[in-house]
C-alpha cells in the first residue's frame, strides 16, 4: 500500500488565515473603543489600557506555554482530557517548517491565529470592573485566569480535550470557550470588587461615537474570528461569513425593537451597537452549523434577550459595569443552545446529532447545555478565587478617593481629555500629564471647573 503524500504548503489557506489573524487582532482595539466609549471620561484610559495590556501580556504567555498547553498533544489520554503537551510547542522551540495537520498551513500561523483569540477573551472580562480596578491587580488577574482557566478550556473544547472529543459539544469559534468563559469570569470578578460609588445613580456612556466605532471594528474583525475558524477557505467558510453578517444585522434590529417597544422608548446608537455585538456573540459558536435563516432568527432573539438581560444586574445587585454578563454570557449561552435546536448534519459534517428542529431530539441540546454549564461554573469559581486572593494581598479595588477623582490620573498619570491650555514648549505626553513638568514660578489664575459629561 503506497504511503500518502506528505502535506505541502497551501498558500491560499495560509494567506486567508494570516488575514483572519490580523482581523481578530483588530477586534481588541475595537473592544477598547467600545468599552472606552461606554465608560466615564475620567477612567476611559484605564479601561482601554486593560484591553491593550492583554495584547502585550497574553501574546508573550501564549508563545511561552499557552499554545503548547492548549493545542499540543499528550500521549496520556487521561492527561490529554485536561491539558495538552507540556513540551511540544514551548516558546524556546522552533518549528518553522512544520505544517498543521493536513491543512497545508504553517503551525506558526495557527499559533498566531489562536493567540488573537486568547487575547480578546481575557480583554472581554475587563468591562465588568471598569472605574475601580488597580492596573497591577488586573495584570496579575489576567495572568492567573489565562493560565488556569482559558488554556485548559481551550484545550478541552478545541485541542482534543474532554468537552470536544468525548462529550461532543460543538463550539465553532468560541461561544463557550470565549464568551461564556469570559462572561462567567466577569461575574465572579464584579462580585469581588463590589459596586462603584454612586452605582444606583446610573452612569451614561461618555462618548457614543467611540461606542459605534468600536462596534464597527468588532463587526469587521469578527469575520476573521468566525470564518477564519474553519482554517481553510471552503464552502463552510463562506457559510460562516454569511451567517455572521445576517445574525449581527438581526441582533442590531432585535435590540432597537426592544428599545422602541418600551414605554416612551426610542432606538439609540448605544443600543444598536450593543445589539450588533450581541448578535456577533450568539452566532460565534453556531456560525458553521446552521442555515442562514436560523442565523437571522438567532440574531433577533439574542439582540432582544440581551437587551432585557442587561437590567438583571440592578435586580440582583451586582455591578457589571459594561454588561459583559448581560451580553457575552447571555449571548454565548443562546448561541450554544441554538446548535442543539437548529444544527444540521446536512449543513456541516461536524454536526453528528441533528438539532431538535431537524428531528434529532434533545441529544445535542443536552450536550451543549452541559458543556456551557461546566465552563460557567469553572470559570466563575476560579475567577472569584483569583480576584479574592489579589484583593487580600496586593489589593485589587482602587480607593474611593481615586475612583471619585478618576482612576486614569492615579493609575496612569494621564487623562483622555486635556481641558487646560498647554504651551508650545513641547514635552510630549509626560509633560501634558504633569509628569516631570516644572512648577510655574507664579500661581496660575483660577479656572472655571469643567464638569464631566456624565454623572460621577
Amino acid at each position: 500500500m503506497p504511503l500518502a503524500d506528505p502535506p505541502v504548503l497551501d498558500t491560499g489557506n495560509t494567506a486567508w488565515l494570516l488575514a483572519s489573524s490580523a482581523l481578530v487582532l483588530l477586534m481588541t482595539p475595537g473592544l477598547a473603543f467600545f468599552y472606552g466609549g461606554l465608560n466615564r471620561s475620567k477612567s476611559v484610559l484605564n479601561m482601554m489600557m486593560m484591553s491593550f495590556s492583554c495584547i502585550g501580556l497574553v501574546s508573550v504567555l501564549w508563545l511561552a506555554y499557552g499554545f503548547s498547553f492548549a493545542f499540543g498533544t499528550n500521549s496520556n489520554a487521561n492527561v490529554n482530557n485536561v491539558i495538552g503537551s507540556w513540551t511540544q510547542y514551548l516558546g524556546n522551540k522552533t518549528f518553522a517548517t512544520e505544517l498543521w495537520g493536513t491543512t497545508g498551513i504553517p503551525t506558526y500561523v495557527v499559533l498566531a491565529f489562536q493567540m488573537m483569540f486568547a487575547i480578546i477573551t481575557v480583554a472581554l472580562i475587563s468591562g465588568a470592573i471598569s472605574d475601580r480596578a488597580k492596573f497591577s491587580g488586573w495584570l496579575l488577574f489576567a495572568f492567573g485566569w489565562f493560565t488556569i482557566v482559558y488554556v485548559p478550556v481551550a484545550h478541552s473544547i478545541w485541542g482534543g480535550g474532554w468537552i470536544g472529543a468525548h462529550l461532543g459539544a460543538l463550539d465553532f469559534a468560541g461561544g463557550t470557550a470565549v464568551h461564556i468563559n469570559a462572561g462567567s469570569a466577569a461575574l465572579g470578578l464584579a462580585l469581588v470588587l463590589g459596586k462603584r460609588v454612586g452605582w444606583k445613580g446610573g452612569f451614561k456612556p461618555h462618548n457614543v461615537p467611540f461606542v459605534a466605532l468600536g462596534a464597527g471594528l468588532l463587526w469587521f474583525g469578527w469575520f476573521g474570528f468566525n470564518a477564519g475558524s474553519e482554517l481553510t477557505a471552503d464552502n463552510l467558510t463562506a457559510l460562516a461569513f454569511v451567517n455572521t453578517q445576517v445574525a449581527t444585522a438581526a441582533g442590531f434590529l432585535g435590540w432597537i425593537i426592544v428599545e422602541w417597544l418600551r414605554r416612551n422608548g426610542r432606538p439609540t446608537m448605544v443600543g444598536g451597537s450593543s445589539g450588533a455585538v450581541a448578535g456577533l456573540v450568539a452566532i460565534t459558536p453556531a456560525c458553521a452549523y446552521i442555515a442562514p435563516y436560523a442565523a437571522t432568527l438567532l440574531g433577533l432573539v439574542a439582540g432582544a434577550v440581551c437587551a432585557l438581560a442587561v437590567s438583571v444586574k440592578y435586580k440582583l445587585g451586582f455591578d457589571d459595569s459594561l454588561d459583559v454578563v448581560g451580553v457575552h454570557f447571555t449571548g454565548g449561552w443562546i448561541g450554544s443552545l441554538w446548535i442543539g435546536l437548529f444544527g444540521s448534519g446536512a449543513i456541516s459534517s461536524y454536526v453528528k446529532h441533528d438539532g431538535l428542529f431537524y428531528g434529532g431530539g434533545v441529544n445535542q441540546l443536552g450536550r451543549q447545555a452541559l458543556a456551557s454549564g461546566l465552563v460557567s461554573v469553572f470559570s466563575f469559581s476560579v475567577a472569584w478565587l483569583i480576584g479574592t486572593a489579589i484583593e487580600k494581598t496586593i489589593g485589587f479595588r482602587a480607593t474611593q478617593e481615586v475612583e471619585v477623582d478618576g482612576i486614569d490620573v492615579a493609575e496612569h498619570a494621564e487623562s483622555a481629555y486635556e481641558f487646560a491650555p498647554t504651551g508650545g514648549g513641547g514635552g510630549g505626553a509626560f509633560a501634558m500629564a504633569g509628569v516631570g513638568a516644572p512648577k510655574p514660578s507664579t500661581p496660575a489664575p483660577a479656572e472655571e471647573p469643567v464638569s464631566e459629561k456624565v454623572a460621577g
